[in-house]
């Protein structure tokens, strides 16, 4: 069904990463925004796209009110909706206290379905509609992540966690598990709908060589499959990746 929107609005015509925001920034006081299908046919000043739409076609005003794109989160963990707010003295400290702990529940599927959908309605709820977003070592949990983001038909992208060392045993696998495991959730998962999936090893220190060995072989399989990890958030934590890692640079 097509309809409209109409009112102050907001919208890009450049990259603002690459260029000055004011070269990339587009303020409409009056815009309307033509929607067919939920998907956005048509935008520009009211008096540009008015003349251009059918009588018969409803058009929603907001007097009080900022149209704007979707917000984009690059980097978030649905299993830590949970545990938001916890303290922890530093990063390896607050990782064996409550993000291990928590994650280690996202085995059983009721669990983790009901937590992505908390976590799915209040990204919406804060105008984000579309994520990078981590799940556990568990496939279940990139399903349930999946299947809750499909039925609200978001565009998001996710991945597997891959770690073989230095975490509970609960939240392992090894090289050949994680890169078999992430190979399924692909196929299952990549381009179905408007579901993309992310290779994730969740850093250097709970992967080992071999392991990360494999995860560069199974993105690399898989062209239009995203990365994510992380890098260097503590002192501590850099300290570690050197003593584990002692043949790499930095």
């Amino acid at each position: 069904m097509r309809h409209a929107i109409r009112g102050s609005a907001i919208s890009f015509k450049d990259n603002p990463f690459a260029k000055p925001v004011s070269e990339c920034l587009v303020y409409e006081e009056d815009a309307i925004v033509v929607i067919d299908d939920g998907k956005i046919v048509a935008f520009g000043p009211a008096t540009d796209i008015q003349p251009t739409l059918a009588k018969d076609i409803p058009v929603t005003r907001y007097t009080d009110a900022l149209i704007m794109p979707g917000f984009i989160d690059c980097h978030v963990h649905y299993p830590q909706t949970e545990i938001i707010g916890a303290y922890g003295k530093q990063l390896l400290d607050w990782l064996n206290k409550y993000t291990f702990v928590a994650e280690q529940t996202f085995r059983d599927k009721d669990h983790a379905s009901e937590v992505a959908r908390v976590f799915l309605r209040e990204c919406l709820r804060a105008g984000t509609t579309t994520a990078t977003v981590f799940c556990t070592v568990d496939p279940t949990s990139v399903d349930a992540f999946f299947e809750k983001s499909q039925k609200l038909n978001m565009r998001n992208i996710a991945g597997k966690v891959l770690m073989d060392r230095n975490a509970p045993e609960a939240l392992t696998d090894t090289p050949q598990s994680g890169y078999d495991q992430t190979k399924e959730l692909i196929k299952r998962w990549h381009g179905n709908g408007r579901q993309l999936y992310c290779v994730t090893p969740r850093f250097a220190p709970t992967s080992t060589p071999e392991q990360m060995e494999m995860t560069g072989a199974v993105w690399q399989e898989h062209p239009g499959t995203y990365l994510q990890s992380h890098v260097s958030e503590n002192k501590g934590e850099i300290e570690w990746v050197k003593e584990l890692y002692p043949d790499c640079d930095g």
